[in-house]
């Protein structure tokens, strides 16, 4: 459990570096000066988000076979090393909800942003790697709240600050890792 929790949350906070979801946070704090609520809806957001993610990477291990899971997933974690180099963008015009409230908009922005990226198929992948649903949940939550909290209380100076090609380029290694290793059987924690 503890690798499943540690890996999640090292694993997501690193991809979640320079990823449109974080753009979106730092989008978020510059419309409406207010870290607390979007912070908030931010973590709602993620835990939900994810834990679909995860109840869905536990229902395709009783699905599909050992076998054909281990390679799905060593094959599925060197894709996720793969898209990780490829940056993210996010349209600044994209109309945002001003009646639903800072949280509100924030909780619905994230989650419609969070659907099919990097992070939610992460999340996937962990879950089903570590049959840990709880564990993974709380890591990558915690990887979540990891890059985009400085992202919210600093803004675009965060971005800035630390380059998020390498960022990427150093969480590609790290799935390129992950995959490798479920592919040849071995386990691999952060």
């Amino acid at each position: 459990m503890l690798e499943a929790f540690l890996t999640s949350t090292g694993v997501v906070a690193l991809a979640e570096v320079g990823d449109k979801t974080q753009l979106l946070a730092i989008l978020l704090a510059a419309r409406y000066k207010k870290s607390t609520p979007i912070i908030l809806g931010i973590f709602l957001a993620t835990i939900v988000n994810h834990l679909f993610a995860a109840a869905v990477g536990q229902w395709l291990t009783a699905l599909i076979s050992p076998v054909t899971l281990k390679w799905i997933l060593g094959i599925g974690f060197i894709a996720m090393a793969a898209w990780l180099l490829i940056p993210d963008k996010i349209d600044e015009d994209a109309p945002i909800k001003e009646s639903l409230g800072i949280i509100g908009t924030t909780i619905v922005a994230f989650f419609i942003a969070e659907m099919g990226d990097k992070t939610q198929i992460a999340t996937v992948a962990l879950a089903a790697k570590y049959h840990a649903v709880v564990a993974v949940v709380v890591g990558s939550t915690l990887g979540m709240m990891i890059a985009n909290v400085p992202a919210v209380l600093f803004g675009e100076i965060a971005v800035k600050k630390f380059s998020p090609k390498v960022v990427h380029a150093i969480a590609a290694v790290i799935f390129a890792i992950i995959g490798i290793s479920v592919l040849l059987g071995m386990k691999i924690g952060l």
